[in-house]
């Protein structure tokens, strides 16, 4: 499952970059994070976006229980924007591989 959390940032950009920092990190210590990296937009630099990717639904959601993440990771994901951001992967290829299809977890 992969979250995407937007944000655009026009001002305290340092700030928000060491929570973001710090909302990773604790997200990354919790199980069934399998990765994740904060990007920013080369065409608009105030646009961000908090990409994590967790095994699944479940997982993610068990995170966001966790002390260390209410502490630092729900006051600046509350912050981004209102749009859909849990997506659930159904097909997905390594560098020259087969295309490897997912069945959705949707009933």
């Amino acid at each position: 499952m992969l979250m995407f959390n937007r944000f655009v940032i026009t001002d305290d950009t340092e700030g928000f970059v060491e929570r973001a920092h710090a909302a990773l990190a604790a997200l990354a210590a919790r199980p069934g994070y399998v990765r994740g990296e904060l990007t920013r937009s080369l065409d608009e630099p105030e646009h961000w976006c908090l990409l994590t990717e967790w095994e699944s639904v479940g997982a993610y959601r068990r995170a966001l229980g966790g002390f260390d993440v209410k502490v630092t990771a729900t006051p600046l994901l509350a912050q981004s924007l209102m749009e859909p951001c849990a997506y659930e992967s159904l097909a997905s290829a390594e560098p020259g591989g087969e295309i490897v299809a997912r069945a959705s977890d949707r009933a």
